[in-house]
């Protein structure tokens, strides 16, 4: 069975009851639903960070997660404006020290 490779886009948003995280996950899920044909949210993760200040936060998040048609490499400057405006819509919608967008490479079997 031959692979395919598409870039996967992850977005960590915090899981917080305010209005602008959930109108933000929302806007997100609708993005990615129409840009490439549907996300998964996995909603509640439980993790940790290092603010800025140094203090270790226990924090909720949610991943909303989809896969793109293209490959990672031969896309990665396109990729990459994209990712920098989901990390600048984040910034607008939010008061957060950092939003965590990560793209990588995965393979699908086809």
């Amino acid at each position: 069975m031959p692979l395919s490779e598409r870039a996967r886009i992850e977005v960590y948003l915090p899981d917080l009851p305010r209005a602008a995280y959930q109108d933000l996950l929302a806007a997100f899920e609708q993005e990615f639903s129409y840009a490439f044909g549907g996300c998964s949210t996995v909603r509640g993760l439980e993790g940790n960070y290092l603010s800025q200040a140094g203090t270790i936060i226990r924090d909720r998040v949610n991943l909303l997660y989809t896969d793109t048609p293209f490959g990672f490499q031969e896309h990665r400057a396109a990729l990459d404006r994209y990712a920098d405006e989901l990390r600048h819509a984040a910034a607008e919608a939010l008061e957060e020290e950092a939003i965590l967008i990560v793209m990588l490479s995965i393979y699908h079997a086809e």
